[in-house]
């Protein structure tokens, strides 16, 4: 897992610097600027609006005495989303895009579910309780 980690923290900066050279190189330094400015604001405007109505739902659901089981992965999906769209870059601003709009959150969810569910099967994930 630690390999994985490595490997994602050495690539995914690797290729966003590519990707904004070959942006700028493209279509100039100016724009490829403005265009990162802006998808860091507007997602980072987006990821404060969506993750509103979550808390919203997550306390409708709590006054009426139900778990919030889905507002608390669509939380995670939206802070995860948030945090990617401010990172400068045009794929993690893509990742973050699908994290926050909800129609394809819905879609990383059930990716999110699929792997969570394989890992507590397989006994990678436990719970502890304090003694």
């Amino acid at each position: 897992m630690i390999r994985i980690l490595i490997l994602i923290l050495i690539a995914v900066p690797t290729l966003e610097i590519w990707s904004l050279i070959t942006a700028s190189k493209a279509f100039g330094w100016l724009p490829t600027l403005v265009l990162c400015i802006f998808t860091g604001v507007f997602g980072a405007w987006l990821a404060r609006r969506e993750g509103l109505q979550i808390f919203k739902l997550a306390e409708m659901q709590l006054s009426r005495g139900q778990l919030p089981t889905e507002a608390v992965l669509d939380g995670i999906c939206v802070f995860a989303g948030g945090l990617l769209l401010l990172t400068p870059g045009f794929f993690t601003d893509i990742a973050g895009f699908i994290l926050v709009i909800p129609y394809t959150r819905g879609i990383a969810k059930i990716f999110i579910r699929r792997w969570f569910r394989r890992k507590l099967h397989s006994g990678s994930i436990s719970f502890f309780k304090r003694w």
